[in-house]
């Protein structure tokens, strides 16, 4: 044996020294949990020292009936293993650390909530930034656009000078913070582009069971009468077209089929003796559209006043 291994072996022995074995640990453990499981044995005879060596007898017949011979210091150490409370687990007092360590633990259970959480907080944030942040930081070029493009179609001034008022009421909203005002200007702006490529012709309504011509009191003088022609917009393949009109009475746009212009009485009664005549209107056409001008070319005199309806 060399020396290295003699030194190893004496430091070993020392070490051990002082120490239970372990099989005595795990008999003074086994010999606790007795105790904890005879429990009316302990509250019997466990309130006094005097009746201690009584209830080291009891362990002794306890562990005999089972054929295990354990002895006295075993039995000692137990007994005041239970009353030091050893071998019992305690759990750690609540801290911040035990406090991180059970949220580790039970991530499994909250984790999912958060996650959830955050998925509903990130589809609100991109919602919100593609439907309301993204579309108002786009709308000056919208504007300037949708301007420019009624430009393109117009082959007259007419439709150029309606767009520059809408744009510069939309530029003077957004200047002031009305983004609502701003938003209606661009939709009028793509009306009009729509209304100025429009191509259609105008034509008396002459159906039966439908008026041709309607006339009206005004309420500002009493005495006198507004006269309409009611007409309608049929594309190049014969269908009805919706066009936006100004109802004089009202002041509002409308989108209509058929609208009433303004004539004077005798062309109202001539057009009025016409269909009375054969219950035909020989001469239907009102006028024409083209596509880049705003209003059509009248074949009959008009004012261009309307109303939508009677």
């Amino acid at each position: 044996m060399t020396a290295e291994t003699v030194t190893a072996t004496v430091q070993d022995n020392e070490q051990t020294q002082g120490k239970p074995p372990l099989d005595e640990v795990m008999l003074a453990m086994d010999v606790v949990d007795t105790l904890r499981r005879r429990q009316r044995l302990v509250d019997r005879e466990y309130d006094s020292e005097g009746r201690e060596q009584d209830l080291k007898q009891r362990l002794h017949k306890i562990y005999a009936a089972q054929g295990i011979e354990v002895p006295d210091h075993i039995l000692e150490e137990g007994v005041a293993a239970l009353r030091e409370d050893r071998f019992v687990y305690k759990s750690p007092s609540k801290s911040f650390g035990t406090k991180l360590a059970h949220l580790y633990v039970s991530r499994s259970r909250w984790s999912k909530w958060v996650i959830s959480g955050f998925a509903v907080m990130l589809l609100a944030w991109v919602v919100y930034h593609f439907s309301v942040v993204v579309p108002r930081s786009e709308l000056p070029e919208r504007l300037e656009m949708a301007y420019q493009s009624v430009l393109e179609v117009a082959n007259n001034d007419e439709p150029g000078q309606q767009a520059q008022q809408l744009y510069q009421t939309a530029t003077a909203a957004l200047q002031s913070g009305d983004e609502e005002s701003a938003k209606l200007a661009l939709q009028s702006l793509y009306d009009l582009r729509e209304l100025v490529q429009q191509t259609y012709t105008l034509q008396i309504v002459s159906r039966p069971g439908e008026k041709s011509g309607v006339w009206r009191i005004p309420d500002a003088n009493p005495n006198a009468r507004n006269y309409y022609i009611i007409v309608e917009a049929l594309s190049a393949d014969n269908r009805l077209l919706q066009v936006p009109i100004v109802n004089e009475e009202s002041g509002q746009v409308e989108f209509v089929s058929k609208w009433g212009l303004r004539v004077n009485e005798d062309v109202f009664k001539r057009i009025a003796a016409d269909k009375q005549d054969d219950g035909i209107i020989q001469q239907r056409k009102f006028g024409v559209k083209q596509s880049g001008q705003l209003t059509p070319d009248y074949l009959i005199t008009t004012t261009g006043a309307a109303i939508t309806q009677w």
